[in-house]
């Protein structure tokens, strides 16, 4: 049966639908599952949404994705996201890449292995291991996978640990459905060329403080908006843009709603706001990274039109 570490995924429904001289019928769905909940699975499929209560599921699992995106495209992209994030330290083992910010986020403090290190694995390894000692940091390595295999077999056999797995998702611009009519009296949304002192602090709330390199890591970045919604004087919903990969990508991050402002759009229409002023610098395509289990932001993204384009999983080094 299917658990909430699929959420996210392409999955197969097997459901009861009927009963004929006393044999069940059965039908089969295909989708992606974007809600798993104690009564109903909820997919989404090529006819639409479909929601199926949990007493009917005779056999469920994941399935794999429909097409993989090539090592080309995978790569693209994780280079895409690092300019996206852009770490105040770094350097090249090779065509790796070595990240420090302070400790700041997981992404900004990773060892990212795609291209060829120019020397063997373990050797690669041990160099990265180096390479965070010397700045007083635990060794992380981000893997994209299934391009890094290779780099997390290797880090297996040396007992590594891993964080739960991301989604890496996307979408084309274009396909981003319109969002309902805005309520009479709505809060806009505004978007700046830096951040707030009241953006910032929502944002230090969300990843534990906000040091000197956390500030580098939100703005460094030549193309950069950040959203804000103010309701009654008060910061109420956050989000970040960037156009990084040569002007293709549209990088979504810290979308965050305070909890007395939530289920009233305000993700969605920060998101949509992001999105047309992509779309008017000329990217044609939207990323953003999601923990696979935050089923609640897996659930809004999917209905936005994202799905997973690869996941990675951030692997640390044993102490």
């Amino acid at each position: 049966m299917l658990g909430q570490q699929d959420v996210g995924h392409r999955v197969v429904v097997r459901r009861i639908v009927g009963i004929r001289e006393g044999r069940p019928l059965f039908s089969d769905a295909l989708g992606e599952l974007v809600e798993l909940s104690e009564t109903h699975l909820t997919l989404t499929t090529d006819h639409g949404r479909l929601q199926v209560p949990r007493s009917e599921v005779h056999r469920a699992k994941r399935v794999p994705p429909s097409r993989r995106p090539t090592a080309a495209a995978v790569t693209a992209l994780e280079l895409a996201a690092d300019e996206a994030w852009p770490a105040p330290t770094r350097d090249r083992l090779g065509g790796w890449l070595l990240r420090s910010a302070d400790g700041w986020t997981g992404r900004a403090n990773s060892a990212l292995p795609v291209g060829d290190p120019d020397r063997p694995l373990p050797a690669a390894v041990d160099a990265v291991v180096r390479w965070y000692a010397e700045r007083g940091q635990p060794a992380l390595v981000n893997t994209p996978l299934p391009l890094a295999a290779p780099v997390g077999a290797e880090l297996d056999a040396r007992g590594w640990q891993s964080r739960p797995p991301v989604l890496v998702q996307t979408m084309p611009l274009a396909g981003m459905p319109p969002g309902p009519p805005e309520r009479p009296g709505a809060p806009p949304v505004e978007l700046v060329g830096a951040p707030s002192d009241d953006w910032l602090a929502i944002a230090a709330g969300r990843k534990g403080g906000l040091p000197d390199a956390a500030r580098h890591v939100l703005t460094a970045v030549d193309q950069v908006r950040f959203a804000q919604v103010y309701a009654a004087g008060t910061l109420v919903a956050v989000g970040r843009g960037t156009v990084t990969g040569g002007g293709r990508w549209l990088g979504l991050s810290l979308i965050e709603v305070l909890p007395e402002a939530r289920r009233q759009g305000l993700a969605g229409r920060v998101i949509r706001a992001l999105a047309d002023w992509g779309a008017a610098t000329g990217a044609s395509h939207a990323f953003l990274q999601v923990e696979q289990r935050n089923t609640g932001a897996v659930a809004l993204y999917r209905g936005l039109g994202f799905t997973t384009h690869h996941t990675y999983l951030t692997r640390v080094a044993p102490h």
